[in-house]
């Protein structure tokens, strides 16, 4: 006798197929609501079809056509990527930049942290001693004295909470001057202003390397003076010498750092990064939503959300631009969908290298489902502010940051723009952690969230069925930000010690 299943989780009257939430997935034959039956076993999170689709009809879910049926699919069967046709992306000469006046949120009022209050205004979460380099060429000495500064020297300082070495893959080999180069440079230079290292950043150099450590290090107040150190001086004898030579740079550095304090700062201080990856079916049900919704609250306290991953927002650019707060915003992020287009035709590629094998064995078709997914975990909140790859945060409030898809290279960037909690919704799972900000990673589904009890900080999963409300998760994962912020709770990463390397996007040309 076949079993009754009470959901099938359909995201708006509007679509035509919908998700199947339980764990063990639906085997052929299950009787369904309204009388559907299915025809064949449906894993979790794949999509059945409500009823019948006809050859090149749209596939709707989020009442948005995410693929056309490649045959005749019979309602009750199973619909994955193997069904269907990917559509043409939005024409972004045919989106409208005529953009109506947006509604202020009500202010929400009287949430706090303990932060780490900078010269500069800005506020960190963490207290943390950063090591710079110019050249990949010092990456591995800075990864030694990153060791040995920690065994050494950071027990002397109670209030410092890491030190880490700031490496990348770049600085010579390269066209310095061609103008794509202007990403990765940037970026460097906005790194090193994040608010967790409280202007307290060292910078190692080489010597010989195209990208000079006075260029990385040129806004600081004292144009780096005390700051840079080369391995190519001749003052240093031997490796030892070199070593001493950070040693007692990181000390000075050290102890300016160890004066920090945890003091009451508002929640607009908080600098909010969100990303996803690992995406599977649910997460633009339950993690995503959840954190949208945090991040709502977050704009509405008069803080900053940023959200990014051009490729995975794309296909829904058309909903993106209508909540920009003004038509140059709509603009400017239009600008940015362009010249991705134009950067992947370069490279001889196209959106539909998105998504991953991984992605679509969680139920995620194509690029277009996972984009409407995507974008939910920006909330509803106007768009105040378009920041072009490696830039800086300027508006507080709900900003898209141009970042590649890329999990590594999206925190790079959201590092750059000068977060200082980052929130990463997973559903497939990946241990993806930074040691220079928390990272908080939820779960879109209570499978995920169980199997992986001591890597996940936040299971989403409860709201796939109605046990909580987007709305009730949304407020949980809200004050859990403010606790992370106030270093009174510690991330999953944070406490196994996961942290992963910076990635840089670099577009330019090595030489």
């Amino acid at each position: 006798m076949s079993a009754t299943i009470q959901t099938i989780i359909q995201t708006t009257p509007l679509d035509n197929v919908g998700i199947v939430p339980n764990l063990e997935g639906i085997p052929e034959g299950t009787t369904l609501e309204k009388g559907l039956v299915a025809r064949q076993h449906i894993p979790m999170g794949h999509k059945i079809a409500l009823n019948d689709i006809p050859t090149g009809a749209a596939i709707i879910r989020y009442g948005e056509t995410i693929g056309l049926a490649s045959a005749l699919i019979q309602a009750g069967e199973w619909v994955d990527h193997t069904r269907m046709l990917l559509p043409e992306a939005p024409r972004l000469e045919d989106i409208s930049l005529d953009i109506s006046p947006k509604s202020i949120p009500e202010p929400l009022e009287g949430y706090t942290f303990q932060g780490f209050k900078n010269p500069d205004g800005s506020v960190g979460t963490k207290n943390v001693l950063a090591i710079a380099t110019s050249v990949q060429c010092v990456g591995g000495l800075a990864q030694y004295v990153e060791k040995k500064i920690r065994q050494e020297l950071l027990p002397k300082y109670p209030n410092v909470d890491d030190v880490v070495a700031l490496n990348h893959s770049y600085g010579c080999g390269i066209a310095i001057d061609a103008p794509a180069a202007m990403v990765p440079i940037r970026t460097l230079q906005n790194i090193i202003h994040n608010p967790n290292f409280g202007g307290e950043v060292m910078m190692i150099g080489l010597g010989c390397e195209k990208l000079r450590p006075e260029r990385l290090m040129a806004e600081t107040s004292d144009s780096g003076q005390g700051h840079i150190l080369y391995l190519q001086d001749e003052a240093f004898q031997g490796f030892a010498g070199m070593v001493a030579g950070i040693m007692e740079m990181a000390e000075a550095h050290l102890q300016k750092l160890n004066r920090r304090q945890r003091e009451t700062c508002p929640a607009s201080d908080l600098v909010v990064g969100m990303q996803c990856g690992g995406s599977d079916a649910f997460s633009g049900l339950t993690g995503n939503p959840a954190s949208g919704f945090a991040a709502d609250l977050i704009v509405r306290a008069g803080g900053t959300v940023m959200f990014s991953e051009v490729t995975e927002v794309r296909d829904a650019c058309h909903l993106l631009a209508a909540r920009a707060i003004d038509a140059d915003v709509a603009k400017a992020l239009l600008e940015e969908m362009r010249w991705y287009d134009e950067y992947l035709t370069l490279g001889q590629a196209d959106r539909s290298a998105n998504p991953t094998p991984g992605n679509k064995l969680g139920g995620l078709s194509n690029v277009v489902e996972k984009a409407l997914g995507s974008i939910a975990k920006s909330g509803r909140s106007p768009i105040v502010d378009v920041l072009k790859p490696g830039e800086k945060i300027r508006r507080k409030g709900l900003n898209f940051v141009a970042t590649p898809a890329s999990d590594f290279v999206c925190g790079t960037l959201q590092l750059a723009a000068g977060m200082n909690v980052h929130v990463f919704i997973t559903g497939r799972g990946t241990p993806y952690g930074l040691s220079m900000v928390p990272v908080i990673k939820v779960s879109s589904n209570s499978k995920l969230g169980n199997r992986w009890f001591d890597l996940i900080d936040f299971d989403a999963g409860p709201i796939a069925f109605g046990e909580k409300s987007i709305e009730e998760m949304g407020w949980e994962l809200f004050h859990l930000i403010l606790e992370v912020a106030s270093g009174r709770t510690q991330v999953a990463c944070d406490k196994l010690g996961i942290h992963n390397e910076l990635v840089l996007f670099n577009p330019g040309p090595l030489t």
